[in-house]
């Protein structure tokens, strides 16, 4: 197991962290509803109310951060960790948020796309030209549950494109060091899937109703599924893992370098330091089941970010 050390505890179900220049992280915290600064010394403070469930989130060209909102989970303790479920009776929507980082203030961008709603949208990257792309993992019912897909948006909420559609279970999303290419994971095949990108919004697909035809990059075997991705400098994606909690470092030709194991079973988002600092081969991984941010020396940094604050 790598070695680590514990930035916070206490924390309600975090997700999307996304590590700042002057040395704190900015996260969600899905089951507080909010978006959350954790200073370096482990102090944290509210930085939004976004209410529903806040999942990814990244920082965009305006220097505010656009958060996932998937609407709200109901949620179960299990084994002494907190666990997501169904879609609550109260879920407020699906939905893509502004969150001004000077003033607190959350604005809804995009609820839906071609009219169609958005259900459980889930992580979040920015390309170079500003645009972002989105997964949609949808909700679970007791009986049924959605399709999700890939999206492409704006951030002054002018466009928004259905990319990929549809895909079981996408959620984590990230892309190339030269932005070539996009990844997704699924969560319940555990598979991570990539398609080259054309130009900003457009993926390349060989039959849009067979999507993932072509698309299969890697993934591992044994029982776990996937979550959030990281792009390490190299190219190397780095995929939060869970049941058997952890990351699953894959290589871009699909070869599963390792998985390096963490103590929760809720394993969901990693990011990096600062490209340039001593911090920018520091990975920061939430550990959502037990509530913690950790951060871990890691063999690379952290393919640098479009943006950030």
């Amino acid at each position: 197991m790598v070695q680590y050390r514990e930035v916070v505890s206490g924390l309600a179900f975090p997700e999307g962290p996304i590590a700042c220049e002057d040395g704190s992280v900015l996260l969600v915290e899905i089951a507080r509803g909010t978006l959350t600064r954790v200073r370096p010394d482990g102090s944290t403070e509210i930085v939004a109310e976004c209410g529903g469930g806040p999942n990814g989130a990244a920082v965009g060209p305006d220097g505010a951060v656009y958060v996932c909102n998937n609407g709200g989970f109901e949620w179960h303790e299990r084994f002494g960790q907190l666990v997501p479920g169904n879609q609550p009776s109260d879920w407020s929507g699906g939905r893509i948020e502004r969150v001004d980082l000077q003033n607190g203030e959350v604005d809804v961008l995009y609820t839906e796309c071609d009219g169609n709603l958005l259900k459980g949208p889930n992580d979040i990257v920015f390309d170079t030209t500003g645009g972002f792309w989105f997964t949609d993992f949808g909700k679970s019912r007791e009986r049924d549950r959605d399709h999700g897909g890939l999206y492409w948006a704006k951030p002054d909420g002018s466009e928004i494109r259905e990319v990929i559609y549809p895909l079981d279970g996408p959620n984590g999303v990230g892309l190339s060091p030269d932005g070539a290419k996009v990844y997704v994971a699924q969560t319940y095949a555990c598979r991570l899937l990539g398609w080259n990108v054309r130009e900003p919004g457009v993926a390349e697909v060989l039959l849009p109703d067979q999507p993932m035809l072509g698309a299969y990059v890697g993934g591992p075997t044994g029982l776990r599924m996937f979550d959030s991705l990281g792009v390490e400098k190299d190219g190397t994606i780095s995929v939060a893992t869970l049941v058997e909690g952890g990351i699953t470092r894959i290589a871009p030709d699909g070869n599963v370098i390792e998985h390096v194991p963490f103590p929760d079973a809720l394993v969901t988002n990693i990011c990096w330091g600062a490209p340039g600092t001593a911090d920018e081969r520091t990975a920061y991984i939430t550990l959502s089941g037990t509530g913690k941010l950790v951060a871990a020396g890691w063999p690379q940094a952290g393919t640098p970010l479009s943006y950030r604050v």
